[in-house]
């Protein structure tokens, strides 16, 4: 939802950005390499010792490294490629494992009861990417939802950067809305798809 809203102004904020990029010699499979692998290092660093704000601050200048990926593959000159997609998706799902499996990891020290639901929105986030990748390769589209990997990750960086700054109860409150939201998409693609398959 939120993801859908913003997307036409970022575009538009990264797009001059990219146009120099593309003038050094930059690709977009070597954003999508920084970003991944910095995000998950930066992640598995500061989140699996409860480094929260600093985390999430460098965590997400990495993952902010997506919005350009995209975008300089769109523009260059072959307009993207199978494996860059490929790449691009495999490194977004093992930095998303980094983030919440490294709060959980921290969390389980301590035998935090939000450890569970860390794990449900872990696995739920990754059934989201699996059944529209899953519902594009039988030929059925399937987009949208209630939380896309993009309101996904706000919901967590939000609750990750206020817990780091004392605030209480916030992080369990964010563990559970990105849990349900998650959830709840799951359920919503695998309802796009089913009503898809009635309709062949």
């Amino acid at each position: 939802m939120i993801s859908a809203s913003i997307k036409a102004p970022v575009t538009k904020v990264v797009t001059p950005l990219c146009r120099w990029l593309l003038k050094v010699g930059v690709s977009a499979n070597l954003l999508s390499a920084i970003g991944g692998v910095g995000a998950s290092l930066s992640a598995i660093i500061f989140f699996s010792h409860g480094i929260y704000f600093w985390g999430m601050v460098i965590t997400l200048f990495f993952i902010l490294f997506d919005l350009l990926d995209g975008t300089l593959a769109r523009m260059s000159e072959t307009g993207g490629s199978k494996w860059g997609a490929l790449l691009d998706s495999t490194l977004d799902r093992i930095s998303d494992a980094a983030v919440l499996g490294s709060v959980a990891y921290f969390l389980m020290k301590s035998h935090d009861r939000l450890v569970p639901v860390l794990i449900i929105a872990l696995v739920a986030g990754g059934l989201v990417s699996y059944i529209k990748a899953r519902a594009e390769g039988l030929g059925i589209p399937c987009n949208g939802g209630l939380a896309e990997r993009t309101d996904r990750l706000i919901i967590i960086f939000v609750a990750l950067g206020f817990a780091g700054l004392g605030v209480p109860y916030v992080l369990a409150v964010g563990a559970w809305l990105l849990a349900v939201a998650s959830v709840y998409t799951v359920c919503e693609r695998l309802a796009i798809v089913y009503r898809a398959t009635l309709k062949v």
